[in-house]
């Protein structure tokens, strides 16, 4: 039960990484400039999207593991999505600071 309840803690992630673009496209009509702006909700809908793949793999990977008795696969995705967020954080300040 705890891989399912890790699978869909990723796909939560992934939603709300999905509702933060869309926010940003709809409603942060204030942020100039605006293709910074759409390209920043643009990436987000795409790192959703590749989250939830990402979530699928890691899933799987860890049923498997526990089928076979063996130890759990590593991931990147965790510092990776990390990484993301610290920029797409630090252009929308930036955005918002030079604003």
């Amino acid at each position: 039960m705890a891989n399912e309840r890790t699978f869909l803690a990723w796909i939560r992630t992934a939603l709300a990484l999905l509702a933060g673009g869309v926010l940003l496209d709809q409603f942060a009509t204030k942020l100039e400039p605006r293709q910074v702006v759409t390209g920043l909700a643009l990436g987000l809908a795409i790192l959703s999207s590749v989250l939830c793949s990402v979530a699928y793999l890691r899933w799987k990977a860890n049923e498997i593991a526990m089928r076979h008795d063996r130890p759990m696969p590593a991931t990147i995705a965790i510092p990776l999505l990390a990484l993301c967020a610290t920029i797409v954080s630090g252009v929308i300040a930036a955005v918002a600071w030079l604003r």
